[in-house]
This record gives structure tokens, C-alpha cells and sequence, in this order.
């Protein structure tokens, strides 16, 4: 009975620790954090705008939507220069499928 008892509080401080170590910090940046999570929901509701207007099948939309996929991803494992530099490009391209 010990035994099973000790198993048990050794896996329950292993699970602790797991969630502990799990919980990220804030971002070491900021500021380009929330540079990159706004542009991507001011780019988001631009390629939906763009989607409203009949532009989705442009070569030019694709790159678009494909950029701001690769940015989610980068905002993901904290690369917020990357998700910026992406963010910024796909909006360009937004910008050029309405012309």
C-alpha cells in the first residue's frame, strides 16, 4: 500500500511539474508580440474583405492567405520578428488582389 501511495505522489508531482514547466512566461518582446497579433487580425479581416469581394481565387490572395498561415505558425513559437516580416508581406499582397 505505501508503495502504490508513493507511486502515485510521485506521479502527481511529475504531472505538476510537466504543467509548471508548460506555462510559458510572457514574451521576451512585447511589443512586437502584439505588433504581430494585431496584424494578423487587422490582415485576417483584409483577405476575409478581399474573400467578400470574389478576389480569393488571385494568385496574389494564395500568397496572401499562405503567408498569414506561416505567420499564425511563427506567432506560435514566439517568433515575432518572422510573424511581423510575414504579416507585412501578406498584406501587400491583399493590397495588390484588389487592383
Amino acid at each position: 500500500m505505501n508503495k502504490t501511495r508513493a507511486l502515485g505522489r510521485s506521479a502527481l508531482i511529475g504531472v505538476l511539474g510537466a504543467l509548471v514547466a508548460a506555462c510559458a512566461g510572457p514574451p521576451k518582446d512585447a511589443e512586437l508580440a502584439e505588433k504581430c497579433e494585431l496584424g494578423l487580425k487587422a490582415a485576417y479581416a483584409e483577405l476575409d474583405w478581399a474573400k467578400a469581394k470574389g478576389l480569393s481565387g488571385t494568385v496574389d490572395w494564395t500568397k496572401a492567405a499562405s503567408l498569414l498561415s506561416a505567420a499564425s505558425v511563427q506567432q506560435e513559437f514566439g517568433k515575432y520578428p518572422n510573424c511581423v516580416d510575414k504579416v507585412n508581406r501578406a498584406r501587400y499582397y491583399i493590397k495588390q488582389s484588389q487592383k
